[in-house]
């Protein structure tokens, strides 16, 4: 089937990179390409896009969808944790913008082999980069009831999590469980049914849990937001879009730090901890999606956007640029 996958928050994002014609930008999760045409079209031949993802066939579908732009356009098949080593591969030491779209794109959801879908039985894999060799078949196989439970509460918020572990454990000793149809059979059989009969399917939280673990999506963020701000030149801006609480908090609270990362007590009359703020956060409340959208996208439904700009100014020690940068 084709990649699709309607980019979620597109206006509001590349108005908040505030492109310049000449300048390079960063898509971290290209996807199929959505919100890296927005930004190639606002792109002189001075300027330039590269795109970062590990999904094979989102790497197949970007290029086709960004061809026109092929003499701007450099993708690459990573992880946007390896962003600062895929740029020096590159020649770039700094960039005008980063942008996340972090999730699952509709592609990888509506593509039952997969596995990320609830709503259709496929084989138990979730895995964004197919190159990696954990699955969710390994975890849910594999992982002590202990370790199922501590995924599934943290990843999940699910307040059935240590049922459901316990399910999966004693479900597993009769049978493996290899398809997402056997996982959520066991899934329903651990939440009482009355609680079953209201909200979304009884398997949506357990599922983003395992995907969570497996793709270890959360570690990546965590570990990588300072080292993308540090690519920033003077300026430069990046966008972050998420679709749950646990990965808008980790965003928050790391733009929170990196705007006043100083650890001296209260009554210090001045800083000697030597922390020097990255620059500011744009967003004091997230960017949240229209009516308009969240009519025309369901999925859009849980998505945030929080800016934060990179300011030279506020302390950061920046090394000089070469490569494609312009002087």
């Amino acid at each position: 089937m084709d990649f699709k996958h309607k980019s979620v928050l597109l206006t509001e994002s590349i108005e908040e990179l505030q492109i310049k014609p000449d300048g390079i930008y960063v898509d971290g999760t290209l996807g199929g390409g959505g919100h890296s045409l927005e930004i190639c079209k606002r792109l002189t031949e001075g300027g330039r896009l590269i795109g970062i993802d590990q999904d094979a066939d989102a790497i197949r579908a970007a290029t086709r969808r960004l061809d026109e732009f092929r003499d701007r356009v450099t993708i690459v098949r990573s992880n946007y944790c390896d962003m600062r080593a895929v740029l020096s591969g590159l020649g770039v030491s700094s960039v005008d913008g980063v942008i996340l779209d972090l999730g699952v794109s509709s592609y990888q959801l509506d593509t039952a082999e997969r596995g990320f879908t609830y709503r259709e039985d496929a084989p138990l894999d979730m895995r964004m980069d197919q190159r990696q060799t954990l699955t969710a078949m390994d975890v849910v196989n594999e992982y002590s009831e202990m370790e199922l439970y501590r995924v599934i509460r943290d990843y999940g918020e699910e307040k059935f999590a240590k049922n459901i572990a316990r399910h999966i454990v004693i479900a597993r000793k009769e049978k493996k469980l290899e398809t997402t149809g056997e996982l959520i059979h066991v899934i329903k059989a651990a939440i009482p049914m009355k609680v079953r009969a209201v909200g979304g399917h009884p398997a949506k939280k357990t599922f983003q849990a395992i995907r969570i673990e497996v793709n270890q999506e959360l570690t990546v963020l965590e570990d990588s937001l300072e080292d993308m701000v540090d690519l920033l030149s003077d300026g430069g801006r990046i966008c972050v879009i998420t679709f749950h609480s646990l990965e808008d908090r980790i965003v928050k609270n790391k733009f929170r730090y990196m705007e006043n990362p100083c650890t001296c007590p209260k009554e210090f009359p001045v800083c000697v901890c030597g922390k020097k703020p990255k620059g500011i956060v744009i967003t004091r409340k997230p960017i949240l999606p229209s009516q308009e959208e969240l009519n025309e996208n369901k999925r859009a439904k849980s998505a945030k956007l929080r800016v934060f700009e990179s300011r030279d100014s506020y302390g950061k020690i920046r090394v000089q640029q070469d490569g494609f940068r312009k002087k």
